[in-house]
């Protein structure tokens, strides 16, 4: 593996299945052998969830860097600022790695430092709504000069130009990939534990039952269904299906309502589906619901500002309130009786994610990003 090649560092604030490791991840692997890539975390010991690397791909999962978490005092930011010179661009995510982009911004100019790109995929456990008073100030100052943040939704996007009043410029709205080409495909029928029969039709979600209150409205909204051709498949598997079970079974729904656990291959499953339910409505990015919609499915679901931002325009003006639980049932009701309106909404969800959310438009966007920070093709 040759030297020369540009040495990206990684900076994590913890691990997520389905936010930064994945997009890092798929970057790494993307980008080939073209890089060369050192990891390093904000939690001692913690481990890369995504390690399923190309062949020829140089990854250092253990560099000597030092601990990203701590007080903000001048040693340690002087520590944090040294590491970074011997790469040709730092990318830091979230606030847990928030130091590291304040000692980049102390230090940039007095130690000759790389570029840093900065992510910010999540709030934790802040509130969108209201996010810390402490922690927007200190972003306001350790983002003073990244070469870009980078956020995946209209929502972060709104909090990063007002509240950490950072500059135009500088905010990069850069949605998660999606692999529209999988879900384009015709789904197999063995994707499932279950057989979808002749004359049914599926309302689907998919859910690690962590906040089964989520998906405890679907099943109420859903046993409020007048058409028995109707069934409520939810993928995955959690803590929180045993609660979920209690609900089907109080409502007398058991006949209509599966939990094939994850599947075979749940991706394709999507395509089973006739209708997407999602209850989320505190995701920074809902995966699940970006998969349907390059499945071609339209989507019931809460009307929050990131949903409706994600799906497209004709599908979320058929949203109601979020918390209204019965404008949530009339949407559902309102999709099964129309054939019409799902293929439409669908193919409209469709075109959003081909143009929005397909992965290697989101690999160009990125890569365009990273070579203008270090003016450096690769």
């Amino acid at each position: 593996m040759s030297r020369d090649l540009p040495h990206i560092l990684h900076l994590y604030s913890g691990v997520t299945e389905e936010g930064e490791v994945r997009r890092v991840g798929e970057l790494i692997n993307a980008f080939g052998p073209k890089l060369r890539h050192s990891v390093a975390f904000a939690e001692d010991g913690a481990m890369l969830g995504y390690k399923d690397f190309g062949k020829g791909i140089d990854v250092d999962l253990s560099p000597d860097f030092p601990s990203l978490e701590g007080h903000p005092t001048p040693g340690r930011m002087t520590r944090i600022a040294k590491a970074m010179q011997p790469f040709d661009l730092v990318l830091s995510y979230n606030y847990g790695a928030i130091d590291a982009a304040m000692a980049h911004t102390l230090f940039k100019d007095a130690f000759g430092l790389p570029p840093l790109i900065h992510f910010e995929d999540d709030l934790g456990e802040e509130s969108p709504a209201r996010p810390k008073r402490a922690r927007t100030w200190y972003r306001r100052i350790a983002l003073g000069k990244t070469a870009g943040l980078v956020v995946p939704t209209e929502r972060l996007e709104e909090l990063a130009l007002v509240e950490w009043q950072q500059p135009m410029g500088r905010v990069k709205h850069i949605p998660y990939g999606i692999d529209t080409k999988l879900f384009a495909m015709r789904p197999k029928p063995e994707a499932l534990r279950l057989i979808k029969r002749p004359g049914e039709y599926w309302i689907g979600t998919q859910t690690n039952f962590a906040d089964a209150a989520d998906i405890a409205a679907i099943v109420r909204a859903f046993a409020e269904l007048k058409d028995d051709s109707w069934h409520l498949v939810i993928l995955g598997e959690g803590p929180g299906r045993e609660a979920i079970e209690r609900e089907v079974d109080r409502l007398r729904i058991n006949d209509h309502v599966h939990l094939p656990g994850p599947g075979r291959d749940p991706d394709r499953a999507f395509g089973l589906f006739d209708i997407f339910a999602s209850a989320a409505d505190d995701l920074p990015f809902p995966f699940a619901m970006a998969k349907a919609m390059a499945a071609g499915l339209p989507v019931a679901a809460p009307g929050t500002k990131t949903i409706r931002g994600i799906l497209s325009d004709e599908n979320a003006q058929l949203l109601g309130e979020p918390g209204n639980a019965s404008r949530y049932a009339v949407v559902m009701e309102d999709l099964t009786r129309s054939k019409d309106l799902r293929q439409s909404l669908g193919q409209a969800n469709r075109a959003k994610a081909m143009q929005h959310y397909d992965r290697d438009k989101i690999i160009a966007t990125f890569r365009r990003l990273m070579t203008s920070a270090m003016k450096r093709e690769f």
